[in-house]
C-alpha cells in the first residue's frame, strides 16, 4: 500500500492519513467506520496499531475498491500531501559513507577516510529537520554557501528492536519512503555533523511510505536526484555497503528503535561536494529525488 499523510484542500481540519488508490486519497479511519472499526487517524496510530489494523485496512479496500463509501475518497489532485511522518517521535537515524563510490568523492573532497568503514557511521536528524512534498528547503546564506543534496532510501520501522539478530532485521520493517538528506557541507564541526545536517527543513520526506510486502526486496532499487532538471545522482540501492539488516541490527544493539522511527540508509555517488567543479543548491532551484517503486520527492530551495 501507498501510505500518505495528507489534507484536503478543500476542508481545515488536522492532518489525516490516507492510501493512494486509482488516483484517489482514502481516508483511512473513515474507511475503517464503514466496518465499525477504530482504524487511526495517523501515521504514526496505523504503524503503532500493528499488522491486524493493515489486515483489516487491506480487507476493506478489497471490499470496496469497486465504489468507496461517500466520504472517505477524494481526488488526489484535491489534497496536499505532506510528509508520511510528519514530526517523527525522536531524531532521523542518518547513515554516512554506505556507498563505496561516494566514500570515494567523500575523501577527495570532504577529508573523510579512503577506507570503507568498519561499522556503520551512524548520525541524527532532529524532527525539526522533516518537511513534505513541494515544502522548502531553506537556504540561509549567513549560515552557509555549500548547499548539498543526497538521495537516499529512508526505512520506517513498524516494531521495536532491541538487541535482535541481523537475520531477524527485516521483519521489523514497516515500510520504505524517500529522503533527502540535506547537508550544509562547511557548517561541519571537528567531525561532528548534526549541525551540518540537522538544520530546520534539512530532511525532505515523502511522497508516501510503501509497506514492506510491496517492496520484496529493497535492495534492488534504482535511486536518482535532479537538480533543476539535470540528473545528479542515479544509482541502485544494491551498492549500499552496509545493508538494511545489518544497520537495523547496528543501531538496536545500543539504541532501541520504536514504531515510527526512520533509518535513512546513505547516499550514493553525485554529491555535489564531489562534483567538479563543486556545485551547489540555490535559491530558485528545484530538487527532485526519486526511489523505484517509492515515487518523486520534489521540493524548492528558498532564501531565509
Amino acid at each position: 500500500m501507498q501510505l500518505v499523510t495528507y489534507q484536503d484542500l478543500a476542508r481545515e481540519e488536522a492532518a489525516r492519513v490516507g492510501v493512494v488508490l486509482d488516483e484517489h486519497v482514502v481516508d483511512v479511519a473513515l474507511l475503517g467506520l464503514q466496518a465499525n472499526a477504530g482504524l487511526p487517524s495517523t501515521m504514526l496510530g496505523l504503524i503503532d496499531a500493528g499488522p491486524a489494523a493493515l489486515d483489516l485496512l487491506r480487507d476493506l479496500i478489497a471490499t470496496h475498491r469497486e465504489r468507496w463509501p461517500v466520504g472517505t475518497a477524494t481526488w488526489l489532485s484535491n489534497v496536499r500531501l505532506l510528509a508520511p511522518i510528519p514530526r517523527p517521535r525522536k531524531n532521523i537515524f542518518g547513515i554516512g559513507l554506505n556507498y563505496v563510490d561516494h566514500v570515494a568523492e567523500s575523501s577527495r573532497s570532504l577529508d573523510t577516510e579512503k577506507e570503507m568503514p568498519a561499522k556503520p557511521v551512524v548520525f541524527s536528524k532532529p524532527p525539526t529537520t522533516v518537511i513534505g512534498p513541494n515544502d522548502a528547503i531553506e537556504h540561509n546564506s549567513k549560515i552557509t554557501q555549500q548547499l548539498d543534496w543526497e538521495v537516499e532510501l529512508g526505512v520506517v520501522i513498524g516494531r521495536t528492536a532491541k538487541g535482535i539478530a541481523e537475520a531477524d532485521a527485516m521483519a521489523y520493517v514497516f515500510g520504505y519512503t524517500v529522503i533527502n538528506d540535506i547537508s550544509a557541507r562547511d557548517n561541519r564541526r571537528a567531525g561532528q555533523w548534526i549541525f551540518s545536517k540537522g538544520q530546520d527543513t534539512y530532511c525532505p520526506m515523502g511522497p508516501c511510505i510503501v509497506t514492506a510486502d510491496e517492496i520484496p526486496d529493497p535492495h534492488n532499487l534504482e535511486l536518482s536526484l535532479t537538480k533543476n532538471g539535470h540528473i545528479m545522482q542515479q544509482a541502485n540501492t544494491a551498492l549500499m555497503y552496509f545493508k538494511i539488516p545489518a544497520l537495523i541490527a547496528d543501531i538496536a544493539s545500543a539504541i532501541t528503535l520504536e514504531p515510527g522511527d526512520i533509518i535513512a540508509t546513505g547516499t550514493p555517488s553525485g554529491v555535489g561536494a564531489g562534483r567538479t567543479p563543486q556545485e551547489w543548491m540555490h535559491p530558485g532551484d528545484v530538487i527532485e529525488a526519486c526511489v523505484e517503486r517509492i515515487g518523486t520527492l520534489r521540493n524548492p530551495v528558498v532564501s531565509v
